[in-house]
């Protein structure tokens, strides 16, 4: 009883001592108070700004806006007009009548060009513009103009036109040979009909042959590939674009794409600048181009032929045979010789050796470095034509060569041959009086057979025609694809 007062007196205590030290700690506190004041904070108001500056600092050879300003307004938009001739098709035939949908309907193909200089001349590819009957020319500030074909090489897949204005911007040429594997390049063109359009990759292979040009000797095409390749994004209607360095200077004329679709699949090849230049200079001087020869037939060096003719590598090109009385044969060049270099450019393979030839026209002395056994030789050769002289002709002295009975002829493109589905002819370009004219024949007509022979160049026709005596009955086919024979008297 004792235990359980002391524990009710000791709790009273507790609790009486806490009670006055509890409001003591209250008093000593309220003596200075503190008013606090609650403050709404409101947002900064701000607006959407530029930054300072949005280009990337990049190094120097990465920076491609100034080529890409440059090169667009050089780039123009192709627009071909031609004609192309139809079969008859029964499903349409049901509907329009027996043979209604047979005949030649009108055709627009699209590309691209590259202004080289500023009073209009345009290079581009030879299959942008082959065909054509009117040729439309878009400029980059929207402009149209009709442009003229000054003259297209089949051999190098180029072609130069003209249209009638000034004081246009152009692209500068650079020089091709300076190109490096893993150089930046801009592909810069009309692909789909996306007017300048810039595209950018590196240079992945130099010197491709890519078998894409068709070769007639009878009709002096003698094809040459030396493709710059590259990974930039080329596709339909890019072809004649501009492929440019970074500071802008022309070092290639795109051409064609490796595609099983059609479309860009990775790769893109371009004709070299120094190819170009080469072959335009030769269109506006003379109308044709001036193909220089050494008078060699060549091949590259094998491991075989590297083993069988005890050589120290398989660097250079191996000459596997001679033309006879050729230049090369004047120079002292022999078989089993490697050329190793042409004025100084290094040649490893066939079409590397035919792009520098290339740049030559009949009549220049190059020098050319070759290895004969184990020892290295200069030799100084004199190009010819394929006529195996050095003379220079142009367009007039051949279209005369190809003129008779006042008819000049031509070569029909495979395109055209496709259309009329046929395989061999000649056309008759232009029309004079003369026994053609008078035996009904007209411009455009095609001749696929002489007197039951067929008509396989140009040259043939030629002197088919000068060896007749009496009557002469031509077969041949219009442009809108109906057979027709002409028979005349000599």
């Amino acid at each position: 009883m004792k235990n359980k007062f002391q524990i009710i007196i000791l709790s009273v205590f507790t609790t009486t001592l806490i009670f006055f030290a509890l409001n003591y700690f209250n008093s000593s506190v309220n003596k200075n108070p503190k008013k606090t004041e609650l403050t709404k904070i409101s947002p900064e108001i701000k607006s959407f700004a530029l930054s300072k500056s949005s280009n990337p600092v990049l190094p120097e050879e990465l920076d491609f806006t100034n080529a890409a300003e440059k090169t667009v307004n050089s780039v123009v938009h192709i627009s071909s007009e031609y004609e192309q001739n139809y079969n008859s098709d029964p499903m349409l035939d049901f509907f329009w009548g027996p043979g209604g949908s047979r005949g030649i309907r009108p055709q627009i193909a699209t590309g691209s060009g590259v202004i080289i200089s500023n009073d209009g001349y345009i290079v581009t590819n030879n299959h942008v513009i082959e065909d054509a009957n009117k040729i439309i020319i878009t400029l980059n500030d929207g402009r149209e103009l009709e442009a003229d074909i000054i003259g297209s090489d089949p051999s190098t897949d180029l072609a130069l036109l003209k249209i009638d204005d000034d004081n246009l911007a152009f692209a500068e040429f650079g020089n091709s040979d300076d190109v490096h594997l893993g150089d930046w390049v801009l592909a810069v063109g009309n692909p789909f009909n996306l007017t300048s359009t810039v595209t950018a990759g590196i240079v992945s292979a130099k010197s491709r042959n890519i078998n894409i040009l068709r070769s007639n000797s009878n009709e002096s095409i003698f094809p040459l590939e030396s493709f710059i390749q590259t990974d930039a994004a080329v596709n339909p209607g890019n072809s004649g674009g501009a492929l440019v360095s970074p500071d802008g200077l022309l070092i290639g004329i795109n051409t064609a794409i490796a595609s099983k679709t059609g479309s860009y699949s990775g790769y893109s090849f371009a004709i070299p600048s120094n190819i170009v230049l080469k072959v335009v200079n030769d269109l506006k001087n003379y109308g044709i181009v001036q193909r220089a020869f050494i008078g060699v037939i060549i091949q590259d060096v094998s491991q075989e032929k590297m083993n069988n003719l005890n050589l120290p590598n398989t660097n250079g090109v191996l000459v596997s045979g001679l033309v006879d009385e050729g230049a090369a044969v004047d120079a002292g060049i022999e078989i089993d010789d490697v050329i190793l270099k042409v004025e100084n450019i290094v040649v490893n393979d066939v079409p590397e050796l035919q792009e520098q030839i290339g740049k030559f026209k009949p009549g220049d002395k190059i020098k050319i470095i070759i290895r004969r056994d184990r020892e290295i030789i200069l030799k100084e050769v004199t190009l010819r034509n394929e006529n195996g002289n050095t003379k220079i002709t142009n367009k007039k002295s051949v279209d005369e060569k190809y003129t008779i009975f006042g008819a000049t002829f031509s070569n029909p493109s495979p395109n055209e041959l496709r259309n009329l589905n046929i395989t061999n002819g000649v056309k008759v370009e232009n029309l004079k009086e003369g026994k053609l004219k008078n035996a009904g024949l007209n411009k455009g007509f095609i001749i696929t057979h002489v007197d039951k022979i067929k008509v396989l160049s140009r040259n043939q026709l030629i002197q088919v025609l000068k060896s007749k005596k009496g009557g002469v009955l031509i077969e041949g086919i219009n442009s809108n694809g109906i057979k027709s024979y002409f028979g005349f008297g000599l």
